[in-house]
């Protein structure tokens, strides 16, 4: 292959990397319209936090369980517009949810968009992956920091165009799930064409372990990801409630604080992967999941500006563990990227779902700031982290 011929498939590649990135924000923005419009839902439909809860349970577990089915279906036959189909369901779920009559309807409604998020994550990973030219946690970083940007751009479009306008405003933003469809049509005409793809795949070089080993390393970096998802829910379902009953402030600007603890996280994210590829994954992980828990004790304590400016530090640590957290595991188990890959981001959102009906169920029956003071101490689990393998790169 001529050096023109190189550069110009990493430019593709690196064209591909920031298409799937797009898609992800697009995604994500779409998904945390969900909690975003917690406080209207709640006033609409008359619901205690229990309900609440069980509106982010029944979105999160149908994102999350469909998505190692997908990846392991994906790993042995590709389906490269599996990601516009995905969209195609976030979309009429964001149509049903504009209109929906009674709770059920709204639950039914977040089920579909929960669906198409649990197709969307293995195979984008999987080409992200592919895209990466080896440089495995830069490339996840990336695809992941999109999904964040996302998250942190929904609960501000939330603010400005859905808390004015109400529930049927919700419609409007089936238009971003309709652009998505078009660009992610275009990622599955490249992924297609890719003919080396199985050799580009079998390039990745495994962190060479026994199956024991393999198998509880895995479990170790499940049990991370429950740590630092169930937190992460605390946080992003009943912040913008913490902040009005706490604080007293207002839905508007509960959302606007929200957005910037939400931008932390996109931070966070875009910094772990490339930091990985230097340091190792373990020193992120281990860094990231301990590192938080000063922090995080502080917080009940804080006054409302010291609330803000913990929340960022928070956000902008824990967030770094994710992308070395799939890498990880993805390097564990080279041969099955698209199945673990939609392990963990599966796991993530039915942890962080049934982490959210679980608080929520606490809250009704104690208070949001006592949930504030036990979830404090969520990170410990991070000891953990000191049972990883140390990877190569460290």
């Amino acid at each position: 292959m001529t050096t023109d011929t190189t550069q110009a498939a990493h430019a593709t590649a690196f064209r591909i990397l920031l298409a799937i990135s797009t898609g992800h924000m697009l995604n994500d923005t779409i998904q945390s319209l969900i909690p975003s419009i917690y406080p209207i839902l709640k006033d609409s439909y008359a619901l205690s936090f229990t309900e609440v809860g069980l509106i982010t349970m029944t979105w999160q577990v149908t994102a999350s369980i469909l998505q190692p089915l997908v990846g392991l279906a994906t790993d042995r036959k590709p389906q490269p517009f599996s990601l516009a189909f995905g969209m195609g369901s976030t979309l009429l779920g964001l149509l049903m949810m504009a209109v929906a009559p009674s709770f059920i309807a709204l639950l039914v409604s977040v089920t579909f968009v929960g669906i198409g998020s649990s197709i969307f994550h293995p195979e984008a990973s999987r080409v992200a992956r592919m895209a990466s030219g080896g440089k495995h946690g830069m490339a996840q970083s990336l695809f992941q920091v999109g999904g964040n940007i996302g998250s942190a751009i929904g609960p501000l479009l939330a603010a400005f165009i859905i808390l004015p306008y109400g529930q049927p405003a919700v419609a409007w933003f089936a238009l971003l799930a309709l652009a998505a469809m078009l660009l992610l049509t275009r990622v599955g005409l490249w992924t297609r064409a890719q003919t080396g793809r199985s050799a580009i795949l079998k390039t990745v070089e495994a962190v060479r372990h026994s199956p024991r080993r393999v198998v509880l390393s895995l479990i170790i970096l499940a049990i991370l990801v429950f740590s630092k998802f169930l937190y992460m829910a605390n946080l992003s379902s009943f912040y913008t409630f913490y902040l009005i009953e706490t604080f007293g402030v207002s839905v508007r600007d509960a959302q606007l604080y929200l957005f910037v603890f939400l931008g932390a996280v996109a931070i966070g994210t875009i910094t772990g992967g490339p930091i990985g590829d230097r340091v190792g994954r373990r020193t992120v992980i281990w860094f990231s999941i301990l590192g938080v828990l000063p922090f995080t004790l502080l917080l009940p304590y804080a006054n409302l500006g010291g609330t803000i400016a913990l929340s960022i530090v928070i956000g902008l640590i824990l967030s770094s563990a994710f992308p070395a957290i799939v890498v990880f595991a993805q390097e564990l188990v080279p041969n099955k990227v698209g199945a673990v890959s939609g392990l963990f981001f599966g796991f993530a959102f039915g942890m962080g779902g049934l982490g959210a009906a679980l608080l929520g169920y606490v809250a009704d029956r104690t208070s949001i700031d006592f949930v504030y003071h036990v979830a404090a101490f969520l990170p410990t689990i991070g000891l953990l982290a000191m049972f990883l393998p140390k990877d190569k790169r460290a």
